[in-house]
């Protein structure tokens, strides 16, 4: 007992330096001497590192939360009977299809007769094209003409819809005959098309969440059917396939804008 007690009192001092380094980082754990005094003789001693736990600074979060997710890639076979994956590839692409022959018939520098085809004039048997109610040509450089002899009960509506095309066109009239002066490029007109630009591609986009929207609900009622995993990975699938859509409606948009502002 008596000697236990004596080796007690050596080991101590060495507990209690133990206790101490726990309490202090481990930068400012070193080795540490400890005095011997049954022989008067210095004796160095390491202590183990301690460990400390690093939390995240908002920095790293944020850079943590900017990188991409995992992407998935369903086979689309495998849940044909769920929902047809092929089939909303094929409307989201068809958006995108929409807006880029919108930009090319309708957003130029230069207004050409083509560019009046697809103008939308509602007419008493519906909606019909320009071109189907007229014919349209290049007099001059500087102006186009459209007959409406064919459809002379539309000439009205024919100059209505021309002049809110967006296009900055002021049509002038003659009878059947619709002259249509092309606009001198300025900067001004650069900048409408961009902001029509702009415009239709936000339509795109609104069309392109109805088609997704359209996707969920179809998938929502094979919940009854299919595990919860499941339901969410084609979730994640149609999510994913909709982002890659808007990422390539507003890569066109920024060439587009570069285009038209020279």
């Amino acid at each position: 007992m008596a000697l236990g007690l004596k080796c007690f009192r050596f080991v101590h001092p060495a507990f209690c330096n133990y206790f101490a380094a726990l309490t202090r980082p481990v930068s400012e754990v070193t080795a540490k001497t400890v005095s011997g005094r049954q022989h008067d003789h210095r004796q160095c001693m390491a202590y183990p590192p301690v460990p400390v736990r690093h939390f995240a600074t908002k920095k790293a979060k944020a850079k943590a939360k900017g990188q991409s997710q995992t992407r998935v890639n369903i086979n689309t076979a495998l849940v044909e009977d769920i929902i047809n994956l092929e089939e909303v590839d094929e409307e989201m692409k068809s958006v995108m299809e929409a807006l880029k022959d919108n930009f090319n018939k309708t957003l130029n520098i230069r207004t050409s007769p083509g560019s009046l085809d697809h103008i939308t004039v509602v007419t008493a048997d519906g909606k019909l094209t320009l071109n189907q109610i007229s014919q349209i040509s290049l007099k001059s450089p500087q102006l186009i003409l459209v007959n409406m002899a064919s459809f002379p009960e539309c000439t009205a509506a024919a100059i209505k819809a021309i002049r809110e095309s967006g296009m900055n066109l002021n049509p002038e009239v003659e009878g059947t005959l619709i002259r249509v002066p092309i606009p001198k490029v300025t900067r001004e007109h650069r900048e409408m098309l961009v902001k029509l630009a702009k415009q239709n591609t936000n339509k795109a986009k609104d069309s392109l969440r109805k088609v997704r929207t359209n996707a969920m609900n179809k998938l929502k009622k094979s919940k009854d059917k299919v595990s919860e995993d499941t339901i969410r990975l084609i979730e994640k699938q149609i999510s994913q396939m909709a982002d890659d859509t808007v990422a390539e409606l507003d890569k066109h948009l920024a060439v587009k804008t570069k285009e038209l502002l020279g």
